[in-house]
């Protein structure tokens, strides 16, 4: 009976690493999908603030523009002034001349502003720098790290469903039905329980002394009194397969 048991501990630890690695190949666009989000904020905030940078330069020109568009009239409102034929002529030439001179003075001041601002932003930039220029790359190698290891789930997965088949094959047909009656009732396809600290890990129940005594034994099958699965006690340190399945 002891190496039957073992079978059913052999199996249900493989059973529980098939639903670990099927959940990872299941769960895999998902999964992908969260990284490369991750990464796409990471350069939507970037281009956040490379799109202000280029904003700021925009205006900055436009301004530019205005001023020297300004200092064009500026000009002819002077000359203007100094040809001006009578008062008439001279107010109006005056008045143009002071509105001129108030503009080209505020756009002058907007620039400034905006060339504070823009230091702000290329500080910014600069502080980012390592994340700027290794984006793409980190990118590229998060993907391909998710990749290889959803590869690696994938061939591991076939060669534990071989595994399992061949332990299976070798279970006598009670303990074989036993077994799948038990997973197919369980949600978390738990029919093997490991016993912690005197209790089912499957449902936490406490054993009473004896039943923990004939579980050590590995004489017979002993069943949970509260939730029926298949009791063993490890050997040796392992963690518990509720521990794993809920992983």
């Amino acid at each position: 009976m002891r190496s039957e048991l073992e079978k059913l501990i052999e199996l249900q630890r493989t059973d529980t690493n098939l639903r670990r690695l099927k959940n990872i190949i299941e769960t895999a666009d998902e999964k992908r999908a969260e990284i490369e989000q991750e990464f796409d904020q990471h350069a939507f905030s970037i281009r956040e603030v490379q799109d202000r940078r280029d904003k700021n330069t925009a205006e900055r020109t436009t301004l530019e523009n205005q001023i020297a568009e300004n200092r064009s009239y500026l000009e002819r409102a002077e000359r203007n002034l100094k040809h001006a034929q009578n008062q008439k002529e001279y107010e109006t030439a005056m008045r143009e001349t002071d509105a001129l001179q108030k503009q080209i003075a505020a756009f002058e001041g907007e620039i400034v502003e905006k060339l504070t601002a823009f230091e702000e932003i290329e500080k910014e930039l600069e502080s980012r720098a390592e994340e700027i220029n290794t984006m793409d790359s980190k990118r590229a190698e998060g993907i391909a790290s998710f990749d290889n290891g959803l590869e690696t789930a994938r061939a591991e997965f076939q060669s534990e469903e071989k595994k399992r088949a061949e332990v299976f094959a070798t279970l006598p047909p009670h303990l074989a039905s036993v077994y799948n009656r038990l997973v197919q009732r369980s949600r978390d396809g738990i029919a093997v329980a490991e016993v912690i600290n005197g209790s089912c890990s499957a449902c936490f129940m406490s054993l009473r002394p004896q039943m923990q005594l004939e579980v050590k034994r590995m004489n017979s099958v002993v069943t949970c009194e509260n939730c029926s699965r298949i009791l063993f006690i490890a050997t040796a340190p392992a963690a518990s397969e509720a521990e794993a399945a809920a992983s």
